[in-house]
């Protein structure tokens, strides 16, 4: 019994590290396909992360890219506040100009106007006054004419007195030919005097 029982021992003995050895190898095996799981893991995380790292770059890019344009479009957008600021100042500028000329002309039509209505004022007295010298003027020269017509038959009767008519018209007795010659002249004078222009 106590040779089956060293057998055992010994079977055991040998088993046992022949065991352990099955089990070591089984754990290494685990270890190593566990390791070459992890290595793998590593390798697709470390692909990953240069993937990402590459996408982040080009996202930086992008960034870059995109924040380049947007100052770019601030700065035309400036440029273009302050052309239109400045076309909108020049309009207004030239609005003012303008709406100044046009009150200067204006101004100076109203005076223009102004003169032509003195103008046509004066016109119209000067006309009416000229009618009313022409007028008058008519009237003087006709009755002019009926002086000078006057005047010859005062000329024309002194030219024709002779010294008879002279002695007659002295006659101190009854005067009847004084009469009739102070008649003759007060017509004459009543004729003149109707010829007198009036003012």
């Amino acid at each position: 019994m106590r040779i089956r029982s060293s057998f055992l021992v010994i079977a055991a003995a040998a088993w046992i590290p022949v065991g352990l050895a099955r089990a070591a190898d089984s754990d290494a095996d685990k270890l190593r396909e566990a390791l070459r799981a992890a290595t793998m893991q590593t390798r697709q995380l470390e692909d990953q992360r240069a993937a990402l790292q590459a996408k982040l770059a080009d996202a930086e890019k992008e960034k870059a890219v995109a924040k380049a344009q947007i100052e770019g479009a601030k700065a035309e957008t400036r440029r273009v506040e302050k052309r239109e600021r400045e076309t909108t100042e020049e309009f207004n500028r030239r609005l003012a100009e303008r709406d100044e000329t046009l009150d200067k002309w204006k101004a100076a039509y109203e005076e223009a106007a102004s003169v032509a209505r003195d103008r046509d004022a004066a016109r119209a007295k000067f006309e009416a006054e000229a009618k009313a010298y022409k007028a008058s003027t008519d009237s003087c020269v006709a009755k002019n004419t009926q002086l000078i017509t006057h005047g010859q038959d005062l000329l024309r009767r002194y030219q024709s007195v002779t010294i008879g008519d002279t002695i007659v018209a002295r006659e101190p007795v009854l005067g009847l030919r004084r009469v009739e010659i102070q008649n003759a002249i007060q017509d004459l004078r009543d004729k003149i005097l109707d010829q007198k222009a009036a003012p």
